[in-house]
C-alpha cells in the first residue's frame, strides 16, 4: 500500500498544494500507527512518516518540470526508506528488503500511465498545479 500512498500524496500536493500534502502525511502517519498491531505501531508510524517526508522532499522540486520523473523518483526513494526503516525497527534486520522494494515498486509502475494521462490532460486544459 505504501507505493500507492506515495503516488497519491504526490497527486494531493499537485492538486491541493504543499500544506494539504503535509497534512496528508501527518494524517497518514497517525492512521498507520492506529491501524497497525500494537507491536508494529512504532515501526509503522515512523516508517510512514519518514518515507512520506522523503517523497515530499524529492517530488516538490521536480514536479513542475518533470512530473512523471518526480512521481517515479520520489516514490522509489520513499518506498526504499519505508522498507528499510520498517524492517529495521520491527524486526531488527533487513533480510526481506528486496521483496519489500519490488512489491511496493509495482504500485508506482502501475500508476505511471495514469500520471502521464493526468499531465497530458493538464497541458491540454491549461491547468496549473497548486
Amino acid at each position: 500500500m505504501i507505493g500507492l500512498a506515495l503516488v497519491l500524496r504526490d497527486i494531493v500536493q499537485r492538486r491541493l498544494g504543499t500544506l494539504f500534502a503535509i497534512g496528508a502525511i501527518i494524517t497518514g502517519a497517525a492512521l498507520s500507527a492506529f491501524l497497525a498491531s500494537p507491536s508494529l505501531v512504532f515501526a509503522s508510524g515512523v516508517a510512514f512518516l519518514l518515507s512520506e517526508l522523503a517523497d515530499f522532499a524529492v517530488y516538490t522540486p521536480l514536479q513542475r518540470r518533470r512530473l512523471v520523473l518526480a512521481v517515479f523518483a520520489s516514490g522509489v526513494i520513499g518506498l526504499t526508506i519505508d522498507s528499510a526503516i520498517f524492517l529495521y525497527l520491527a524486526f531488527s534486520n533487513l533480510d526481506l528488503i528486496a521483496g519489500q522494494i519490488v512489491g511496493k515498486s509495482w504500485m508506482i509502475v502501475l500508476a505511471l500511465p495514469a500520471i502521464i494521462w493526468m499531465r497530458r490532460r493538464e497541458k491540454r486544459l491549461g491547468i496549473q498545479p497548486a
